[in-house]
């Protein structure tokens, strides 16, 4: 099956949109970055606090700034949860993970927000941490920034990242369902048979069926789909119906039993298989999950 990369998330349209309107209702700078360590400390673009600014173009700055960023990435790549570091400046930053099918593809990081009103001994302290004089031209400018930095309550901190989780598993569900989805650049017997599966997913879908259904052989029609898609039909007929189960899920008036048949599976045990597999959690699990996004 064809693996979801980081770069498939990045582009995403949604991406840009949600990150611009993310920072105007917290005031919180967010960005997304592989869930790997990498040598490049990353930067929030237009919506980086003007100190980490300031501190990333020093040689001391920048890198602590990457060794923090490191460790919080590695810290949500290892409990897979949301996570809120401390860096040297006593800035905080907030991570949470994006899991597609169970696997930790990319990491949310947003903050660099202070959790108490800084001090001017706070200041002194970062200013001989980075061996620059704070009243010099550049550690004036630093202070400015210093202290325009947001400063976040504990219950404004709680709902960024109630807010982090939710947008991390929407991106999930956006990059799943794209990779299903219908290219122009597709074969058409590839494009048709996506189209005939999307359009019949509660039935019984046999591969004669749609190989009749396109008008290519058997053996043909495979290699052509697996190129295509980077999966085997019978996979891409699994994730379909479970991005149908998970829509399904939503309502709560619908049984367990219900959503099964109305997916088109078989039967409940090879259900809670397939979707543990791709979700990574049990379909029971997964709707506690939605609500409780819902109730947040």
């Amino acid at each position: 099956m064809k693996t979801l990369a980081f770069e498939d998330l990045a582009r995403l349209p949604v991406l840009q949109f949600y990150e611009a309107a993310f920072r105007k209702a917290t005031g919180v700078s967010l960005k997304v970055v592989p869930r790997d360590s990498t040598t490049q400390c990353r930067n929030f673009g237009a919506a980086e606090n003007g100190f980490c600014t300031l501190v990333a173009c020093t040689p001391e700055g920048c890198a602590a700034c990457l060794e923090d960023e490191t460790r919080a990435r590695q810290a949500v790549a290892r409990k897979l949860t949301q996570q809120q570091l401390h860096c040297y400046a006593g800035l905080t930053v907030l991570g949470a993970p994006i899991l597609v099918e169970g696997r930790h593809v990319a990491t949310l990081l947003s903050g660099q927000i202070f959790r108490r009103e800084p001090t001017e001994r706070d200041f002194l302290m970062v200013m001989k941490m980075l061996g620059r004089e704070a009243e010099s031209e550049w550690g004036r400018k630093a202070r400015k920034a210093y202290f325009e930095t947001p400063v976040l309550t504990a219950d404004r901190v709680q709902a960024v990242l109630q807010l982090l989780n939710v947008f991390a598993q929407y991106l999930a569900e956006v990059a799943s369902r794209q990779a299903l989805a219908c290219t122009a650049s597709e074969p058409d017997a590839v494009a048709n048979a996506k189209q005939f599966v999307q359009t019949h997913v509660e039935e019984s879908i046999t591969l004669d069926e749609v190989v009749r259904h396109v008008h290519v052989s058997r053996f043909y029609f495979c290699k052509l789909f697996k190129k295509a898609t980077g999966m085997t039909f019978t996979e891409y007929v699994a994730r379909v119906r479970v991005e149908k189960a998970k829509t399904l899920l939503g309502d709560p008036s619908r049984r367990i039993s219900e959503v099964v048949f109305a997916a088109g599976f078989g039967s409940i045990p090879r259900f809670n298989s397939v979707f543990k597999r791709q979700v990574g959690m049990a379909p029971t699990e997964y709707r506690a999950s939605l609500r409780t996004q819902l109730s947040a």
